[in-house]
């Protein structure tokens, strides 16, 4: 049997392919294709030999297409090739050579940039976009039969790429082939884990217990975003947003929305203002974040814009983006404004005095100040000193 992992061809770029077939005899051959062959074709040689030897392979005929594949990106393919053919739990894990950071609860999460999990050239540079979270996308951008090379694909990039200071978050499949994904993904310090299609609270309960399983405590650092994307998840909102405390934010995708209650989508999103109000009011109300729809048309920034002032206005804090040149749009659009500013530095100021007078409430003027509005002022205040917007001393 021959095994087969990777992409192939004139128009690939940073990604390899990779044939394998075992032998019962004459040793290992391997056989490189590579532009790059008289720089690098000593280590990839000697990495094709290290993962043989790391799952008993002594007889194999390896024949590697490479097109400027980086080493955790060959040694994806070349593992999905190996379990083609061997059943075996272990798996080859190139070191990590830096930090890799929990994430917060609070945090901004304006813009969330979805990668397909099956494309490294996509990924290498992914830092570098500027969005608060970095998704590799193991649903719908990948293809079923790649699905299980792209699990090895996705956890290698999870430990080899820097996204500066971009969340690293994973897109599962629809349950119950998600529940693979985990078993690939949760070890390696993803940060925060999407459900899609989420329609009942006991799915993100499952995925929660099965993190926790697989991690071996109480998790406590791997958030979750379940995606609501029909009318019975729209239905069910609030339950899903307060199924489980590391649930951080409640998405909707309009994309499966619209199709599941028989509407057009469109640029003015009537069609989606009930279930989009619905998931702002079920998120607020369990205490998390509620993050909208991707925008489809990737060439009409103004459309953005305007869409992104809608969002904002009907309560949500950020949305997806499937192109690099929204990011900066979206960020620039969900920050805080003047007057927003402005508003949260009056009540920080009247929270800052009430500290200094002993007391326990805050008022700005007559008005009482509760708790949760001093925590979103004080985020206000962080979010507009983080994007320059305000002096950090802006106090003195």
């Amino acid at each position: 049997m021959i095994a087969e992992s990777g992409k192939k061809g004139d128009a690939v770029r940073s990604d390899c392919h990779v044939s394998l077939a075992l032998k019962s005899d004459g040793g290992l051959v391997i056989e490189l294709k590579s532009k790059v062959d008289v720089l690098y074709g000593r280590s990839i040689r000697k990495l094709i030999e290290e993962m043989c030897a790391f799952y008993d392979i002594s007889n194999a005929q390896v024949v590697v297409e490479d097109k400027g594949a980086l080493p955790f990106v060959i040694a994806a393919r070349m593992e999905a090739a190996i379990k083609q053919l061997i059943e075996v739990d272990k798996a080859y894990l190139l070191p990590v050579k830096r930090e890799l950071k929990s994430t917060l609860k609070e945090r901004n999460r304006r813009s969330r940039l979805y990668l397909p999990g099956n494309n490294p050239k996509l990924m290498v540079n992914a830092g570098i976009y500027g969005a608060d979270g970095i998704i590799l996308d193991l649903e719908d951008s990948v293809a079923p039969e790649c699905k299980t090379e792209a699990r090895f694909l996705v956890r290698n990039a999870l430990r080899a790429i820097n996204f500066n200071h971009a969340e690293r978050m994973v897109r599962i499949n629809q349950l119950p082939e998600g529940l693979e994904d985990l078993k690939v993904i949760a070890p390696h310090k993803v940060n925060l884990i999407l459900i899609p299609k989420c329609e009942h609270a006991w799915q993100v309960k499952e995925v929660n217990d099965t993190i926790s399983f697989i991690v071996g405590k109480e998790n406590e650092e791997i958030m979750l975003m379940p995606i609501i994307e029909s009318a019975m998840g729209v239905k069910n909102a609030y339950d899903i947003a307060a199924a489980v405390s590391t649930v951080v934010a409640l998405a909707i995708g309009l994309e499966d929305y619209t199709a599941d209650i028989g509407a057009q989508r469109t640029n003015e999103a009537t069609e989606s203002f009930h279930a989009r109000s619905v998931v702002v009011n079920a998120a607020r109300a369990a205490g998390v974040q509620p993050i909208d729809s991707v925008f489809s048309d990737i060439d009409d920034m103004e459309a953005l814009r305007s869409n992104v002032g809608t969002s904002k206005g009907l309560g949500f804090v950020g949305m997806g983006c499937i192109h690099p040149r929204q990011v900066p749009v979206i960020n620039e659009c969900f920050a805080p404004d003047e007057k927003e500013i402005e508003k949260a530095r009056k009540i920080v100021e009247a929270y800052h005095r009430a500290l200094e007078n002993g007391s326990s409430v805050v008022a700005l003027g007559s008005k009482m100040i509760d708790p949760p509005v001093v925590k979103r002022a004080l985020h206000v205040i962080d979010t507009a000193i983080a994007m320059g917007k305000l002096n950090k001393d802006w106090r003195e």
